[in-house]
């Protein structure tokens, strides 16, 4: 996992977080960057243009060292079914997102709509790297992400915590995913851009659900089916 961010938006987020930043790099006569780094006792290094280009990753001027990002254990997701808001519980699910653009989209998502956390598998899927802290714009530095070794596992682990789990794919079988109840405590499971849910885990699936598609393609972005689902689900729980 590479400690090094990049880019204005995603260094100024995690200086807004409180994140743990060991050193900010700035391009010489960035003046907004350098009194930032100042009122928030961040320690900081004014470098050449060249010097932050050797560094890679698109850093608008700006980049930093940081802490690395912290993952949780499964259970510090979890709500507890005596919980009087248990339904209201709601996480997120990767399946082998492999593209940092498309899982770091997903984070912003699991942001903007409170989930309680963002689960995804360890091998063969992208982590926290620096690409998926700047696409997610900061939301990395406040969602709570689980990184799982078993993600077939982690499933059933949800369900005997009395979670649903929600897959989406496009199968024949699939429900409308406006069908739905979502009167629920769910975990939204996506699968990869080009296989989609593993066959194990949509076999541990409660549901599965699809969004129909009324044009020329046969299906969305990953994150961009994340975040109708989330919507969707969050506003029917």
């Amino acid at each position: 996992m590479s400690n090094y961010i990049y880019g204005v938006n995603a260094c100024r987020a995690a200086i807004e977080s409180g994140y743990p930043i060991r050193i900010l790099y700035v391009e010489k006569g960035n003046n907004s960057f350098i009194e930032l780094a100042r009122a928030k006792n961040i320690p900081f290094k004014t470098v050449k243009r060249e010097t932050l280009d050797q560094m890679g990753g698109l850093h608008q001027g700006v980049a930093m060292e940081i802490e690395p990002i912290r993952t949780y254990a499964l259970e510090e997701i979890l709500r507890d079914q005596s919980d009087e808001r248990f339904r209201e519980a709601f996480v997120i699910i990767t399946d082998g997102i492999e593209d940092p653009h498309n899982f770091g989209a997903i984070l912003r998502v699991a942001d903007a709509v409170g989930a309680d956390g963002v689960i995804y598998r360890k091998a063969r899927g992208v982590g926290l790297n620096a690409t998926v802290v700047r696409v997610s714009t900061g939301a990395a530095f406040y969602v709570k992400c689980v990184e799982a070794v078993n993600l077939t596992s982690a499933i059933r682990s949800l369900k005997e915590a009395g979670y649903w789990i929600v897959g989406a794919e496009a199968l024949p079988e699939s429900a409308d995913y406006r069908d739905i109840s979502y009167d629920m405590a769910t975990a939204l499971v996506i699968g990869s851009e080009g296989k989609g849910i593993s066959r194990l885990v949509r076999e541990n699936c409660d549901f599965l659900v699809r969004i129909p598609m009324h044009g020329s393609v046969n299906s969305l972005n990953a994150s961009v089916a994340t975040g109708i689902l989330a919507y969707h689900i969050k506003n029917k729980q």
